[in-house]
C-alpha cells in the first residue's frame, strides 16, 4: 500500500500563505478562510517519520469533523464544511496563545509531576493518596502556553490573566466551554465503551466571537482508555489499555529510536506501514462507532484540489 499523501502544494483562489505543520497543511485564503488538509504524515518524538500512513489523514479529519458537529450547540466552531475526506474548510480566527488542557485522570504529565512529590499543577491542587490512572474528584483544567517553537509550558490561570494573554472575562468563558466540551466528549466515549482521559482544546476569536478551533477528541489530541477492565487494572496497579497512537511510539522505542541526537528512524516496512494504517482505522471505528469508508486514494492530490475548488465556487469563490 503506497498511496499516502505526504505533502500538498496547491494554489487556491485568494491564497495568501500556506503552513506545512507536522501532519497538516494549512492554507490561508484572503485572511478569512482556512483550508486545512490532513495529510498522511505521522510524527512521534517531535519527528516526522519518513513514510506516510494511508488513510491516517482521513481518519483524523473525519473524527474531528464528527466531534465538531456534535458539540456545535455548546460553542461555535471554526468548521464550515468538509468537502473532501482529508479536508476541513472554516473560519480563520485569531488564536488565543494558550491551550486548554483538561484532565479527568491522574496520568501522563500530571502523574509524572505527582510522582515527583508535587501536589499542584498549573496552580491547581491535586489530592493526596492518589494512584496512577485514578479519576480526579473533578476534572482539572491545566492550561499550557502555545509555543511557536519548542515545547508548550504549564501556566496557571492567574499567570494567564496577569500576563494579558487572555482577559479575566474571556478566560472564564474558555474554562466553561472546556468543561462542557469535556463532559460531552466523556458522555459520547462512554457509549462506545471508552473513557476520555484527558484532552486539549484550542480557541480563537473572529469579529468578537469565540470559536473552538483545530481538531478535537482525536487520538492525536486526546487519550482514551477502554472502559472494560479499567477498574480491575487500576486495583492491580496494571497499565491501562489505551486507544491512542502510543503503539507507534512503543515500536520506535523497541527499535532504538526516541528522537535523540544520533538516533535514526528504523526502517518502516510495507507490512508495518499497513499495520499502522489498520490500527488508525480501528481507532476511527471505536471512537465514532461508524464503519470506515476508505476513500479513493489513486489520485489524491487531484481529488482534493477538485473538491476544494468546487466548494469555493459554490460559495462564490473568494
Amino acid at each position: 500500500m503506497s498511496n499516502a499523501l505526504t505533502k500538498s502544494n496547491f494554489l487556491f483562489p485568494g491564497q495568501k500563505s500556506v503552513y506545512h505543520g507536522k501532519v497538516r497543511d494549512v492554507y490561508n485564503l484572503g485572511d478569512d478562510l482556512l483550508v486545512m488538509i490532513a495529510t498522511d504524515r505521522i510524527s512521534a518524538f517531535d519527528v516526522v517519520l519518513p513514510k506516510g500512513i494511508p488513510y491516517k489523514g482521513q481518519v483524523l479529519n473525519q473524527i474531528a469533523a464528527t466531534f465538531l458537529d456534535a458539540t456545535s450547540d455548546i460553542v461555535p466552531n471554526w468548521k464550515m464544511a468538509s468537502p473532501d475526506p482529508n479536508v476541513t474548510i472554516g473560519h480563520l480566527c485569531e488564536p488565543y496563545k494558550v491551550e486548554m488542557v483538561i484532565r479527568g485522570y491522574l496520568t501522563g504529565h500530571a502523574w509524572r509531576q505527582y510522582q515527583a512529590g508535587k501536589r499542584e499543577i498549573c496552580g491547581v491542587p491535586m489530592p493526596d493518596g492518589m494512584v496512577e490512572n485514578q479519576a480526579f474528584p473533578e476534572p482539572l483544567i491545566t492550561p499550557t502556553t502555545k509555543a511557536a517553537e519548542g515545547h508548550d509550558e504549564d501556566i496557571s490561570r492567574e499567570e494567564i490573566i496577569a500576563s494579558g494573554l487572555v482577559s479575566r472575562e474571556e478566560y472564564a468563558q474558555l474554562e466553561e466551554y472546556t468543561r462542557l466540551l469535556f463532559r460531552r466528549g466523556t458522555e459520547m466515549a462512554a457509549t462506545k465503551g471508552l473513557i476520555l482521559v484527558d484532552t486539549k482544546y484550542e480557541f480563537g476569536k473572529k469579529q468578537g466571537i469565540i470559536y473552538l478551533i483545530d481538531e478535537i477528541h482525536t487520538p492525536d489530541s486526546s487519550r482514551y482508555f477502554y472502559a472494560d477492565g479499567y477498574r480491575e487494572r487500576l486495583e492491580k496497579g496494571e497499565s491501562q489499555k489505551q486507544l491512542s497512537k502510543e503503539f507507534v511510539r512503543q515500536w520506535l522505542i523497541a527499535n532504538g529510536f526516541q528522537g535523540k541526537e544520533g538516533q535514526s528512524v528504523p526502517h518502516m516496512s510495507d507490512e508495518f506501514v499497513n499495520s499502522v494504517s489498520e490500527r488508525y482505522i480501528e481507532l476511527y471505528e471505536n471512537i465514532t462507532g461508524q464503519s470506515f469508508m476508505r476513500s479513493d486514494v489513486s489520485q489524491m492530490a487531484a481529488r482534493i484540489e477538485a473538491n476544494v475548488l468546487d466548494y469555493l465556487q459554490s460559495q462564490g469563490s473568494r
